[in-house]
């Protein structure tokens, strides 16, 4: 899309969010892991506009620091510029703060930095309409089925917007109406920057209203009008932890239904957490309980059982990932098979066909083509051929207590059960080591080692019976 140059985004995260009972700024509660306000800067992104500004009030260098770090990792390419509320009195006083900027455009849109649902082509919708309409300002409206603590939309008799009234300001014939403020705006910015100067206070907090911008801009002879939305989950704001976990249950089944709709099956999509930026592949299947995050890419006809958690990982085609697994920052070639119950810590990297079997680890490793680490078994630092079996017990003693050292085992080598290798080490290929060894020495190529105490026999010298 080409961007909007005389555009402006404007996102209010100024808000202490009393409700959430956090020491954690409102904006920034994470949503399908990202911060709130990284879904309205991402929604805001996607129309291109020549500007982003965000109003900051509460705990504002926090939220600050965390939107400047996280830019270029949300694909937020346009300008982002920030406004401080000082005073917490009300939307119309947070705009205001962003003035010096507004006043240079044409055309400002106004998003919530709590409002994490709303898709990006309903702001293109929405913002497309109030150019085609040549109008002086748009509210965003819903009808929902409980409309206690919305703004009512009131209209004229020819069903025209005339003004939006706060819930605390509603009488009764006005508390009966269905369909309430959104939250989201578009104006003209001059139209705007000019009905900001005219508020007042209202209510019994003495607020700045900005929905009394609208009939402002209306009274001008502007047109004000009303963009209604299909779906009124697009645009709930948080306000709660209850909220919180609301939006994340909607968010997460439209991250799901994407999925299942280019051919994953999830077994139980509403018990499945997966974040919007995971990439899974056709026939690939995935069963409850199961957590996939960050920048993981999974390939086809694989198979995630449950209670497995998977993050920041590459898992090419035809990998079985078994219950109770966890996988983070790893590589795991097509055809490999990780678990029940195995742990692949950052580094690790298996090879076509290698597997790590139940309760083995596996940190800063090569699990060579073909490899067996298949039970009870730690392998750290090390790099391992291909053709490799590891028997049962086996550990890397990587650390000396002051530097990791590296293993090398290399191609078609037999480990026996029960074996230390005390790093750094270096087992050449088609060697076997016997069970119950520490190997702290170079073995070369095709040799058997055997490092451990002859086995003494004293008869008569165990447990004492009558």
């Amino acid at each position: 899309m080409v961007a909007q140059n005389n555009l402006c985004v404007i996102i209010l995260a100024a808000g202490k969010g009393t409700r959430m009972k956090s020491s954690l700024p409102k904006p920034l509660h994470p949503v399908c892991g990202l911060p709130m306000v990284a879904h309205s800067l991402r929604a805001a992104q996607a129309l291109q506009p020549s500007s982003i500004c965000v109003i900051v009030g509460h705990e504002a260098p926090k939220v600050m620091e965390e939107i400047t770090a996280h830019l270029q990792a949300w694909g937020i390419t346009a300008p982002v510029v920030f406004a401080e509320q000082k005073e917490l009195n009300g939307s119309g006083g947070a705009v205001r703060a962003a003035l010096p900027v507004l006043e240079k455009f044409e055309s400002v849109m106004i998003l919530n930095g709590d409002a994490p649902l709303i898709r990006p082509e309903t702001l293109q919708e929405m913002y497309h309409d109030f150019q085609s309409q040549k109008a002086g300002a748009s509210v965003l409206a819903m009808d929902v089925p409980n409309p206690t603590g919305y703004g009512r939309i009131v209209r004229e008799a020819d069903g025209s917007f005339a003004r939006i009234v706060e819930d605390a300001d509603a009488d009764a014939k006005t508390r009966v109406i269905t369909e309430v403020n959104g939250g989201m705006y578009v104006f003209n910015g001059p139209a705007l920057a000019e009905a900001l100067g005219k508020l007042t206070p209202q209510g019994p907090k003495h607020e700045f209203y900005l929905t009394d911008t609208l009939a402002l801009i209306k009274a001008a002879q502007k047109k004000a009008i009303v963009y209604t939305l299909t779906d009124f989950e697009e645009s709930l704001g948080v306000n709660s932890h209850i909220e919180l976990a609301q939006a994340e249950a909607i968010m997460r089944m439209r991250i799901n239904t994407k999925l299942m709709a280019n051919g994953v099956r999830i077994v139980r999509p509403e018990a499945t957490y997966i974040e919007e930026s995971v990439q899974i592949g056709a026939d690939t299947t995935i069963f409850p309980d199961t957590y996939i995050e960050g920048n993981t890419v999974i390939g086809k006809n694989c198979l995630i059982e449950g209670n497995v958690m998977i993050r920041n990982c590459q898992i090419a085609d035809n990998v079985i990932i078994r219950m109770g697994s966890y996988c983070d920052d790893s590589v795991v070639a097509q055809t490999c098979e990780v678990g029940p119950y195995a742990r692949l810590r950052p580094g690790a990297d298996l090879r076509v066909k290698a597997k790590v079997g139940n309760f083995s680890e596996v940190k800063k490793s090569v699990i060579g083509e073909g490899s067996k680490v298949n039970h009870l078994t730690y392998i750290g630092d090390t790099d391992m051929g291909a053709g490799v079996n590891i028997g049962a017990g086996t550990i890397t003693c990587n650390y000396d207590g002051v530097k990791k050292h590296r293993t090398v085992i290399g191609d078609h080598c037999f480990v026996g059960s029960n074996t230390n290798f005390v790093a750094p080490v270096d087992v050449k290929p088609y060697s076997k080591i016997g069970a119950g060894s520490t190997i702290t020495k170079e073995v070369p190529e095709g040799s058997l080692a055997i490092a451990r105490a002859r086995q003494v026999v004293l008869e008569n010298k165990g447990v004492k019976h009558d």
